[in-house]
């Protein structure tokens, strides 16, 4: 289902893009020739236009980049719960340190993160074993630490999901960028063979196809690196707030079972 998601999210992107491309950039009233080879003076898209098929698909990945940015900041807003999340911290550290484990699961439950999640499972293993005689100590705190891997494994992969796609497309922007360049100053010095004297259309034509897939691939690239390094630095900020609490909790848990 979520690979479903990414994939439909990708190719709508493309059918978005290169309806744009042919209908908005390519609309008639760009050109001068029904050939769409001439631009309009003075006519920014129909010069865009001129860029080729490549332009479409970079216009394409920099929808996608836009798409998962937005995917990827409502997904770590949801991972991070309810209300602040140093507050939650506080009010849970208080109510363990008392005893007081429907409080600790209260707060977790109306926190709603990836924090209170783990935590939870932490506080629901412990609070089921406190006082099992047939768990010795090291015992049941091994049972608390393996009740927070099994959720840390479950919590943290959804904070680093569609990282990749961002970091693949500032990847593959350059490359179709780069391609564009080349196709197009190709297609330019071609012109100028053929004619054997400096036709300025076709050699403006080659020129604005290698230039405009240059940019297109260029701002791509800056989308996606730039939101690729933003949210690595949030999920690594809160991966470690989660570290934090799980080790003030188990050092609560192991302060009292040993009691």
């Amino acid at each position: 289902m979520k690979n479903s998601f990414n994939v439909i999210v990708i190719v709508l992107s493309m059918i978005i893009a290169f309806g744009i491309y042919e209908l908005y950039f390519g609309s008639a009233g760009n050109f001068t020739d029904q050939a769409k080879k001439k631009p309009q003076k003075g006519s920014t898209l129909g010069m865009i236009y001129t860029g080729g098929p490549i332009v479409g698909i970079l216009m394409g990945l920099i929808i996608i980049s836009i798409t998962f940015v937005f995917e990827r900041h409502f997904s770590i807003k949801k991972a991070k719960g309810k209300g602040d999340v140093s507050a939650y911290l506080k009010k849970l550290i208080e109510s363990l340190s008392k005893g007081d484990y429907d409080t600790a699961l209260k707060e977790c439950e109306s926190q709603r993160g990836s924090m209170a999640n783990i935590m939870r499972a932490a506080i629901e293993r412990f609070k089921t074993i406190e006082n099992d005689p047939e768990y010795p100590t090291e015992k049941k705190m091994q049972e608390v630490q393996r009740a927070i891997d099994e959720s840390t494994n479950l919590e943290t992969p959804l904070l680093e999901k569609n990282l990749v796609i961002l970091s693949t497309v500032a990847s593959i922007s350059t490359m179709f960028g780069l391609l564009g360049t080349t196709v197009g100053m190709i297609r330019a010095f071609a012109a100028l063979g053929e004619a054997g004297t400096v036709d300025a259309t076709a050699l403006a034509v080659g020129i604005s196809e290698a230039l405009y897939n240059t940019a297109g691939g260029l701002a791509g690239a800056i989308i996606s690196i730039v939101a690729f390094n933003f949210f690595t630095t949030r999920v690594d900020n809160y991966v470690y707030m989660i570290d934090e609490a799980i080790l003030n909790v188990t050092q609560l848990f192991t302060i009292r079972v040993k009691k």
